[in-house]
């Protein structure tokens, strides 16, 4: 057996080292010519400290010291720079301008070919507030990347005042705030329609809630903004912060560098006002990621210090600078099997040159005019529009939701409907209940792993789960399982093996997404969204 590395890490060689160096170095000289200071944190941290700046991603990088403290990892340098200001630094002068390089460990999904270490260059302006400082924080991104030769970047600027304020003023709380707000970090367009469904409030907050996300574009569409938050009751919602920042980037040059999107919701939980994150033309992942966090000196106990930062990821500002700026057609990645010719007639109802699709053959990739169809798997369409490979694409909700990548469902297309079932011989009725009595838990084979979990964790019901690839019917039927989980449209072949349905476990059609890079920056990727939501609603 020889040594290898562990999943997701890697050794840097001398010339990449070299590289990596170089550009630390004009990054980092960047931010010190701007009275930033370096500071250092320790690679572990008490979860315990961290958890009082904000809630914290699950994370397999845990474990107990000698004292019995659970340590972890350090998924990012906000939260420790917050916690060393607030112990270290607390009675110092403000603003306090702070700088770093450093490696953090964040779980990435397996078998994706994604790191797991990756190094962040950024800054902290604590003590600050107000359109300079947020302006200050955003310039310096941008000097960054220039420095760093990243060409066709693009800051997209959000806010997470606008939601609040929203979800504050329909008196949504608890468990439906939070089913909200899960909805617009994972960019999931058509699980927030279905979630603001039953929700108990007036039809102009309603509305409101489901068109703020999908509100994107320059800055034409802070005036979209505004007329939304209007019509809701919300006179400014921290829009006016976003007009200044724009008002200040367009005399600094770089405006045109710059979009909105109201979907940027960073995931960690402590940011209060701005939130942006960076991309830029040929990487499929963001950069970096930065915003106003003004209530993290408060949770550790400490007095309010409004604060500001951002991080750049050093190894995509790498890929980044080594991709040239570049204009092809736009790939779409287009599902073979039961999908295909109503996803073609689709894409053909939304204007597009579907005629090659017409006889595929046994092409990988159809050009059309001004765009490539790359023919895949629904299966495998989630990791395709993921790792780049293509812009946006089209596949099952049940693809997508076993995939769990960081992708943006846009639209229903109402086709290729099905539903996801719990089965059991109809012989053996009684039989779960009464395993699950005695063991504990209850087995279940299915080819939907995720998907499954999600299910039982949601009913409270511990499962053993068997991973199958065909023949899902057979586990209960020769002992291996006591139930199913599987995907049905008309039930023939649940009924010829003598399977009876004892639940659903969710509701499956064709669904448009894309990645949060393409639909951010893309507008293409945008317009077909938009003629597809146009043909569909006719």
């Amino acid at each position: 057996m020889r040594p290898i590395t562990a999943r997701g890490f890697r050794d840097i060689m001398p010339d990449e080292a070299l590289e990596r160096e170089r550009i630390t170095r004009i990054v980092s000289d960047g931010f010190a010519s701007h009275g930033y200071v370096p500071v250092e944190t320790p690679l572990l941290e008490e979860r315990s400290s961290l958890a009082m700046v904000g809630g914290l991603a699950s994370t397999p990088f845990q474990l107990f010291d000698g004292d019995g403290r659970l340590l972890m990892v350090r998924s990012d340098l906000t939260m420790p720079i917050a916690r060393l200001v607030a112990t270290r630094l607390r009675n110092s002068d403000t603003p306090i301008r702070l700088r770093y390089a450093a490696p953090v460990v964040r779980e990435q999904a397996q078998y994706m070919a994604r790191a797991r270490q990756f190094t962040q260059l950024g800054i902290e302006l604590i003590g600050a507030s107000g359109p300079e400082a947020d302006f200050e924080v955003v310039s310096m991104a941008a000097e960054a990347l220039d420095s760093a030769g990243v060409a066709g970047w693009r800051i997209v600027c959000g806010s997470v005042r606008p939601m609040n304020e929203l979800l504050a003023a329909a008196g949504i709380e608890g468990v439906k705030r939070n089913e909200i707000l899960s909805c617009v970090h994972a960019s999931d367009f058509v699980d927030l329609d279905a979630s603001l469904a039953d929700v108990d409030a007036s039809d102009a907050l309603v509305s409101a809630i489901a068109a703020l996300p999908r509100i994107c574009g320059g800055a034409e569409a802070l005036d979209a903004a505004s007329s939304v938050l209007a019509t809701a009751g919300i006179e400014d919602g921290g829009v006016s912060e976003l007009r200044a920042l724009f008002a200040s980037a367009a005399q600094a040059g770089f405006a045109e560098n710059l979009s909105i999107d109201f979907s940027v919701m960073n995931s960690f939980d402590y940011y209060t006002g701005l939130v942006f994150s960076v991309y830029a033309d040929g990487v499929s992942a963001p950069l970096g990621s930065g915003g106003r966090y003004d209530e993290a000196f408060s949770r550790l106990g400490e007095r309010d210090l409004p604060s500001a930062g951002f991080a750049l990821s050093l190894e995509q500002i790498e890929e980044a600078a080594a991709s040239p700026a570049e204009q092809r057609p736009l790939r779409i990645a287009v599902p073979k099997g039961s999908l295909f010719a109503d996803t073609v007639e689709a894409l053909a109802s939304a204007g597009l040159d579907t005629e090659p699709l017409r006889d595929v053959g046994r092409h990988l990739i159809v050009h059309g005019q001004g765009v490539d169809y790359v023919i895949v798997r629904p299966t495998d369409a989630p990791a395709f529009v993921a790792s780049g490979g293509a812009d946006c694409g089209i596949c099952g909700r049940d693809s997508l939701v076993e995939a769990g990548l960081d992708l943006v469902q846009l639209i229903d297309l109402g086709y290729g409907a099905c539903r996801f079932v719990v089965a059991e011989p109809a012989a053996a009725k009684g039989k779960a209940e009464a395993a699950y009595a005695r063991r504990g838990s209850i087995r279940v084979s299915t080819k939907y792993p995720r998907i499954t979990q999600a299910y039982y964790d949601r009913i409270g019901v511990q499962a053993d789960i068997v991973t199958l690839h065909g023949n899902i019917e057979l586990g209960p039927m020769v002992g291996m399982s006591d139930r199913i989980v599987d995907i049905t449209a008309t039930g023939t072949t649940l009924r010829e093996n003598d399977l009876v349905i004892v639940d659903e476990v969710l509701k499956c059609s064709a669904r448009f997404f894309a990645s949060p890079a393409s639909i951010r920056c893309d507008k293409r990727v945008r317009d077909l969204a938009s003629a597809l939501a146009a043909s569909r609603k006719a």
